[in-house]
């Protein structure tokens, strides 16, 4: 085994070491990783041993990792997030297709445009796995970024450094609304037509927040904030409780159909870009092409 700068901790050790810790459990993380459960426990003792610390606590059948075991967790996991980028690049590389594709995609599309996806990918293959990882347009990156997924659904900007992404569709401003609101009756909405209306609003480090309110003010309209959520979609269910309106984006009006809510367009607006994105320089398997092309059309069916 390879030891680590002469430590007498080998990089076997800290693989088992990190699959308890994210797992709980000897045993699971026996299972994942293929091997027996006594190999586990000696080798976490031998862990322990060289380090000179308690890595775990028993609680009944469960083990619970020390501060210890967070604090050496925390230091090792982006080096084997690194290596598992580095595993599915070769094994793309080689043509090996793998059987787990991680996605991420802002909580929104982790009702419908996700799930078209992935039926459409499993048409396809139907022994594939999919880890869905959601949250705001910085969480997706990060997650992309970190290795926890292979593919993210987001909006530009992003870092050209980072990531290579495929530019798919183009959404503009809508304001969103419950079905049978007064709004309803037009055909485009403007800042002077909310005057009054309880607006359920992304919290300020948003850009989209800033460009609303903005508007709103240029046109001597006080913002009437009722509630503010911290990603895009969140606003839908504070929208059909009858809480307030919204001003969003089409893509992500659409994808709150499940709501039963309307949307009207909404003047002044901006254009946003929508993209498939993967970590730079990754060559993608030819599962990941499909997965990428997949997520892409039902992207485009959200436009």
């Amino acid at each position: 085994m390879v030891e680590i700068a002469n430590t007498g901790v080998t990089l076997r050790q800290l693989q088992i070491f990190r699959e308890v810790v994210r797992l709980g459990s000897e045993r699971q993380a026996a299972k994942v990783l293929r091997v027996t459960q006594s190999a586990v426990s000696q080798q976490v003792a031998q862990l322990e041993t060289a380090l000179g610390v308690p890595l775990f606590r028993r609680e009944g059948n469960r083990l619970v990792a020390t501060a210890q075991a967070w604090e050496l967790l925390r230091e090792i996991d982006g080096t084997f997030l690194s290596l598992d980028r580095v595993g599915k690049s070769i094994a793309a590389l080689k043509g090996i297709e793998g059987h787990a594709i991680g996605i991420a995609a802002p909580d929104i599309f982790c009702f419908t445009l996700v799930p078209r996806a992935v039926r459409q990918i499993r048409v396809h293959d139907r022994s594939c796995v999919f880890h869905v990882k959601s949250g705001s347009y910085q969480d997706v990156a990060e997650h992309v970024l970190n290795g926890r997924a292979d593919l993210g659904v987001s909006r530009l900007p992003l870092d050209e450094r980072l990531f290579d992404w495929m530019p798919v569709t183009t959404a503009t401003n809508v304001c969103l609304f419950p079905a049978g609101h007064r709004l309803a009756e037009k055909d485009l909405i403007t800042p002077e037509d909310l005057r009054g209306e309880p607006l359920i609003d992304i919290e300020p480090r948003q850009n989209t927040h800033q460009m609303d309110l903005n508007a709103l003010r240029y046109m001597g309209v006080e913002p009437n904030i009722a509630v503010e959520v911290d990603a895009n979609g969140h606003e839908a269910a504070f929208i059909a409780a009858g809480v307030g309106i919204s001003v969003t984006n089409s893509v992500v009006a659409k994808e709150c159909a499940l709501f039963g809510l309307r949307f009207r367009p909404f003047e002044p607006s901006a254009i946003y870009h929508y993209v498939v994105f993967w970590q730079r320089g990754r060559q993608l398997s030819g599962q990941l092409r499909l997965a990428r092309e997949r997520l892409a059309d039902a992207l485009r069916d959200s436009a």
